[in-house]
């Protein structure tokens, strides 16, 4: 897990490890007012396994902004001074600067988790510096936004924090308790629909097979009634691998957890599916949704902006009942992975 922290130089910003493939790709910028996660217990996870987790001062998040400012001022330039500035650094501005400036994307996994006040400060100092910002994003915990009131999370809508990815992966309560994810099926309930009420617009995070062959169908039907309640703007699939390191590959070591087969997923989504009664995007933009279709393409679309639910309900239900029809050998079996990856 690399990153510039080198903090006291005026073209260095800490870069932290991750963001959501929909926020811009290489053409969102990254900044982190906290490092790491303040959580760092789910058994699925080992991404900050070993990290202390850190809120950062406004000064020195502010300082991070400063040096993207004199970085894509030495770009437009063409100034020779540009060579001081660290690769990563560079890379980074250089590429957000060319898309148009448009995305900034709050890290690491828990911005929110921060003193209304001072986040307000960094947000309010990021789009005073860089005007042309259309979306700020941030990662953030359902139980950290279940805990924020009403009135600061609309400070946050207010100051120009725009989108919230929510780590959902289950509805049900026993799973939930089994990966020890810090969170009931009802404060999800009550951060998704807190989120939407202050303004935000809301994206969920769904681990398809996170309750393996033994609770596939209660993950199905649970999850469902969650997001149903929620109705967030975006529902966003992220099938389950098990990395090593962590408590749930351990478990599935040890045969106490069975992941399902490609097919078996497959039956779980279309229970997820059936029952979904939402007005949202269900989006496959992971490289772990490896189903394949009968001309060997893609099973699903991998777009950002998914598939339009209810409208496109059918059409989802049609395309899982082709990738049943394919030979399980085509598509991406997690638990042949010789690497697997979140």
């Amino acid at each position: 897990m690399s990153s510039e922290n080198i903090n006291d130089e005026k073209y260095s910003f800490d870069i932290g490890p991750i963001r959501p493939p929909s926020e811009g790709g290489v053409s969102s910028l990254l900044i982190r007012p906290t490092r790491n996660c303040p959580w760092n217990k789910c058994a699925f996870c080992s991404l900050y396994k070993g990290e202390k987790f850190q809120i950062r001062k406004v000064e020195e998040i502010k300082g991070d902004i400063d040096a993207v400012k004199r970085i894509e001022e030495l770009i437009k330039e063409g100034s020779d001074e540009v060579n001081k500035v660290p690769r990563r650094c560079l890379t980074m501005v250089f590429a957000w600067v060319r898309s148009g400036k448009r995305t900034v994307f709050l890290q690491d996994s828990n911005t929110p988790i921060m003193r209304t006040s001072q986040l307000v400060e960094v947000i309010e100092y990021l789009r005073e510096t860089f005007p042309a910002i259309e979306r700020v994003t941030s990662y953030a915990r359902s139980k950290t936004i279940a805990r924020k009131s009403l009135e600061d999370l609309s400070e946050l809508k207010e100051a120009g924090l725009g989108r919230l990815h929510l780590g959902l992966e289950s509805g049900d309560d026993d799973i939930l308790k089994m990966v020890n994810k810090g969170v009931t099926a009802e404060e999800h309930i009550e951060a998704g629909q807190k989120a939407l009420e202050a303004g935000f617009e809301l994206s969920e995070y769904v681990m398809p097979d996170l309750g393996g062959r033994e609770l596939f169908e209660e993950h199905a039907l649970n999850t469902a009634n969650v997001l149903n309640k929620i109705n967030p703007d975006y529902i966003r699939m992220r099938p389950l691998s098990v990395r090593k390191g962590t408590k749930l590959y351990e478990k599935w070591e040890k045969k106490d957890f069975q992941l399902s087969s490609p097919h078996e997923r497959l039956r779980e989504i279309k229970i997820m599916i059936k029952n979904l009664e939402v007005s949202a995007k269900l989006c496959f933009d992971h490289r772990l949704n490896g189903w394949r279709d009968k001309s060997g393409n893609r099973l699903f679309k991998v777009d950002y902006e998914g598939y339009e639910l209810p409208e496109e309900k059918d059409l989802l239900l049609s395309l899982v009942e082709e990738g049943l029809r394919v030979d399980e050998s085509h598509h991406l079996d997690v638990r042949k992975l010789k690497t697997p990856s979140l």
